[in-house]
C-alpha cells in the first residue's frame, strides 16, 4: 500500500474523531429539570437571581462560588461554580453554564456571561434622536 493512502486514511480517522468530539459540545440548552433527569453534562442559560445570596470567600476556597439563577422556564436553582467569581458578575444579563446536577445543586465547571454593552446608552440616545 502506498504511503499516500496510509496518510489519507489516518487523516480521515482523525477528522471523524474531531467531528465526534465537536458534536458532543454542540448540545442545545437544557433546563434544570432536564439536567436532573439526565444526570449528564448540559448547558443551561438563565438569568441571575439578584435577590438571592451569592457566596464567595477566596480565603476559604478560591474555586467555590455559589449563586442562584432562573432557567428558561423560570425554575430557580442554586449553582456552584468551581472557579473564582468573575469580575462584574452582578452586571450580567444572561449566564450560560456548563455542568451537571449533583443532588440539589447544579455544579458548573464553565460559565459564559452576557454583560450589558457599554454602548447601550449611546444606542438608545441615537435611536431617540433619529425619530
Amino acid at each position: 500500500m502506498k504511503k499516500i493512502y496510509i496518510v489519507a486514511i489516518i487523516m480521515v480517522a482523525v477528522s471523524i474523531g474531531l467531528l465526534t468530539t465537536a458534536a458532543e459540545d454542540m448540545s442545545t440548552y437544557a433546563t434544570f429539570a432536564d439536567a436532573a433527569s439526565s444526570g449528564e453534562r448540559v448547558k443551561i442559560a438563565g438569568q441571575l437571581s439578584k435577590d438571592k445570596e451569592m457566596y464567595y470567600n477566596p480565603e476559604e476556597d478560591p474555586n467555590y462560588f455559589s449563586f442562584y439563577i432562573k432557567d428558561a422556564v423560570g425554575e430557580e436553582q442554586k449553582v456552584v461554580l468551581l472557579s473564582e467569581k468573575p469580575q462584574d458578575f452582578e452586571l450580567s444579563e444572561q449566564i450560560v453554564l456548563t455542568g451537571q446536577m449533583k443532588g440539589e445543586e447544579f455544579v458548573a465547571t464553565d460559565m459564559l456571561m452576557k454583560c450589558p454593552s457599554k454602548y447601550k446608552d449611546e444606542e438608545v440616545y441615537i435611536k431617540s434622536e433619529a425619530q
